[in-house]
C-alpha cells in the first residue's frame, strides 16, 4: 500500500543536499575543502532549508578515486580534518535541524586498506578470502596476454583483473586496480562491515548513501569460478550480469538490516546507489515490508543522452524518452517503493547545461529544471552548487582534467587513434565527472572565495557572475527559487505524496504532469525549449491558481491552452 499522509515515513518530505568536501570550502589555503569549510556554510545549507546533508566519502584515503577508494573506515583524511571537525559539523547540522548521512563505499576498498595489505601478503592469508583473488586462466601463463580470470572490463578502462606478481594470482577490481573488490560471499568480511557500521551510527550520524551497492554479489559457480561475459571491446567482456543485482543481494541487505538498524530505524536514511537496477529491481530493494533500503538512484534517465559510443559520446536529449523512462518509475513504485529524484551528483554533469541552457537563459532553464523534477514524487537531491545554478567547467584541453575515468578514457583514445582529439575533447567537455567537481562558487573574488590557495581543481571563470553572494541577494535568483520548492515540499502533502499522472507524453518539448491528492491537484508544466510552445491541457485549468512559476508573469491558461515562453515553468492548483 502506499504511504498516506498519517502513516508516511519523514524523509518523504525532505529534500537532501550533496557536499562534495574537495570542491566545497577550503579552510586552510591548501587549495582542498576540508570540515572546518564546512562549518563555515552551514548557514547556507539552512537557509536552503534542506533536511539532510549527505557528504561524499571523508575517509582515509590515498585519494586515486578521490576518496571513493577508502584505506581506513574509522578515520577522517587529513587533507579533510580529524573526527573531532567530523563531529562538530554533525553537531552544527544537527543543532540546525538537518541530518548527516555518510558515504558508505564497501563493494570495494583501496589496495592500502590493511585488510588488502594482509590478503595480499600470502596465498595462506587469514583474510586472503577477503577478496576476490582467482588464479590465471586455465592453461596460461600469469600476465601472458588474456591470462585474466575472467574477460570483464573495468568501469575505469582496461581489464577488471590486476596480476599480483608476488602470489601470481590476480585480485578483481571493478573500478580502479587500486579499488579491490571485497568478498561478500565471506560472512568475516560481511561482520567487518556491519560493526563499521554500527560504529558510525553510535558515533551519531543518521544513515548512509551506499555506493555501487548492488554490485556486492557476485554469480559464483558451485567450484568458486565466474563466468566471462560478451565480447564488447577488443578482447575486454561486459560482464554486468555476473555481478548485478547477483543472486544473495536481497539476502545482504536484509541480514545488514537486521545486524545494524534494528531498533533504531525510524530516524535513519538507507540510500542505495544501483547502477543497472530496473523499476521491478528497486520495488523488491526499496518495499519498507522487505526491511532493505528506503529508496535508490536509479541510472535510466541519465543514460539517455548516451550515444553509440556510450558515455562520452553525447546526443541530444529527446524529451519523449525523459518522460517515459521518469513516468515508468513513478508508476512503478506507486504503491511500494520510494523514489530518489536528481539531476546532478558528483558523476554527473552540470545539468543546466546538460538539458538547459548556460548561457543567456542560465537562470530561467535552471529554475524550469528545478521545478519539473522537485514536484515528481521522491525525494529530491540537490548537489552543491546546482541551487546556484552552476555550469560546466567548459574545459579545453586534457591536461586540464583531473578525473581518473576521464583521464584514464582519453588516453585509451587517444592511444587507438580512430576519433580526433577536437572530438574527444568535445566528450569530455559535456560529460566528464570534472563538471561537477569545480569548487563552488561563493563570491565573485579570486577562486570565487572557496580557497586562498591554489584550488585543486580550476575554479569556473563564471564565478564572476554566477556566485552564491549574488543569488542570495537576487529575489529571482535560482538559489531563492530552491528554497521555495524546498519549502513547498515540506508544506504542501499533494508535492510530498500525491498521486502522478503524465501528461501530454508524446509531446517533443513540454514536459507536463498532474499530482492529486485527497480531491486536491496540482498541475506542473516545463517548456524544455528557447522557443515559445503551445500546448492544450484541458479546459479544468482555466481558473487554477499559481503556486509557484519561475518567471515574473507565468503565462495563463486560456480556455484550455497555454502558450509557454523560453524555459518557462509552474505549477498549479485547481479550483
Amino acid at each position: 500500500m502506499p504511504f498516506t499522509v498519517d502513516d508516511a515515513p519523514w524523509w518523504t518530505g525532505a529534500v537532501v543536499y550533496q557536499v562534495y568536501p574537495r570542491s566545497f570550502q577550503d579552510s586552510d589555503g591548501d587549495g582542498v575543502g576540508d570540515l572546518r569549510g564546512v562549518l563555515r556554510r552551514v548557514d547556507h545549507l539552512a537557509e536552503l532549508g534542506v533536511d539532510v546533508v549527505w557528504f561524499s566519502p571523508l575517509y582515509r584515503s590515498p585519494q586515486d578515486d578521490n576518496g571513493y577508494d577508502i584505506s581506513d573506515y574509522q578515520d577522517v583524511d587529513p587533507l579533510f580534518g580529524t573526527l573531532d571537525d567530523l563531529d562538530d559539523v554533525v553537531a552544527a547540522l544537527h543543532a540546525r535541524g538537518i541530518k548527516v548521512v555518510m558515504d558508505l563505499v564497501v563493494n570495494h576498498t583501496s589496495d592500502e586498506h590493511p585488510w588488502f595489505v594482509e590478503s595480499r601478503a600470502s596465498v595462506d592469508s587469514p583474510k586472503r578470502d577477503w577478496y576476490w583473488w582467482r588464479p590465471a586462466r586455465a592453461g596460461m601463463a600469469p600476465g601472458a596476454p588474456g591470462a585474466e580470470p575472467t574477460n570483464w572490463a573495468s568501469f575505469f578502462s582496461g581489464p577488471a583483473w590486476e596480476l599480483d606478481e608476488a602470489t601470481g594470482e590476480y585480485y578483481l577490481h571493478l573500478f580502479s586496480r587500486k579499488q579491490p573488490d571485497l568478498n561478500w560471499e565471506n560472512p568475516e568480511v560481511r561482520e567487518a562491515v556491519y560493526a563499521m557500521m554500527r560504529w558510525w551510527l553510535d558515533r551519531g550520524v543518521d544513515g548512509f548513501r551506499m555506493d555501487v551497492i548492488n554490485l556486492v554479489s557476485k554469480v559464483v559457480d558451485a567450484d568458486g569460478g565466474l563466468a566471462d561475459g560478451p565480447v564488447t571491446q577488443g578482447a575486454l567482456g561486459d560482464g554486468t550480469a555476473q555481478y548485478t543485482n547477483g543472486p544473495r543481494l536481497h539476502a545482504y541487505l536484509q541480514e545488514m538490516h537486521r545486524e545494524v538498524f534494528e531498533g533504531r530505524r525510524d530516524g535513519l536514511l538507507l540510500v542505495g546507489e544501483t547502477p543497472g537496477a530496473t523499476v521491478d529491481d528497486a520495488v523488491l530493494l526499496t518495499d519498507p515490508a522487505r526491511r532493505e533500503l528506503d529508496m535508490v538512484f536509479t541510472f535510466e534517465h541519465v543514460g539517455l543522452d548516451h550515444g553509440p559510443g556510450g558515455k562520452f559520446d553525447p546526443v541530444p536529449l529527446d524529451l519523449r524518452d525523459l518522460k517515459a523512462v521518469l513516468g515508468r518509475w513513478q508508476a512503478g513504485l506507486a504503491e511500494r517503493g520510494w523514489n530518489s529524484l536528481y539531476w546532478d551528483n558528483h558523476d554527473q554533469p552540470r545539468v543546466v547545461s546538460r538539458f538547459g541552457d548556460d548561457g543567456a537563459h542560465r537562470r530561467d532553464s535552471a529554475t524550469m529544471l528545478a521545478t519539473v523534477l522537485h514536484l515528481h514524487r521522491g525525494t529530491p537531491y540537490v548537489y552543491q552548487g546546482e541551487e546556484l545554478g552552476m555550469t560546466n567547467a567548459h574545459l579545453t584541453s586534457f591536461d586540464e582534467y583531473r578525473d581518473i575515468e576521464s583521464v584514464r578514457w582519453a588516453a585509451e583514445q587517444r592511444a587507438l587513434g580512430h576519433v580526433p582529439d577536437e572530438r574527444l575533447l568535445a566528450g569530455l567537455a559535456a560529460m566528464s565527472r570534472d563538471n561537477a567537481r569545480t569548487p563552488v562558487q561563493w563570491d565573485a573574488t579570486a577562486h570565487a572565495g572557496f580557497t586562498t590557495g591554489t584550488p585543486w581543481l580550476a575554479v569556473n571563470p563564471n564565478h564572476v557572475e554566477v556566485n552564491a553572494e549574488a543569488e542570495r541577494a537576487d529575489p529571482r535568483s535560482v538559489f531563492h527559487h530552491y528554497r521555495r520548492l524546498v519549502a513547498l515540499r515540506h508544506e504542501d502533502p499533494v508535492v510530498r505524496l500525491g498521486d502522478f499522472t503524465m501528461l501530454l507524453p508524446d509531446d517533443p518539448h513540454v514536459y507536463a504532469f498532474e499530482r492529486s491528492l485527497d480531491g486536491s491537484r496540482l498541475l506542473v508544466v516545463g517548456n524544455f525549449t528557447g522557443d515559445e510552445r503551445t500546448v492544450e491541457l484541458g479546459k479544468g485549468w482555466h481558473d487554477a491558481s499559481l503556486v509557484l512559476g519561475n518567471l515574473a508573469e507565468p503565462s495563463a491558461v486560456v480556455a484550455g491552452r497555454v502558450t509557454l515562453r523560453p524555459w518557462e515553468a509552474w505549477v498549479r492548483r485547481a479550483a
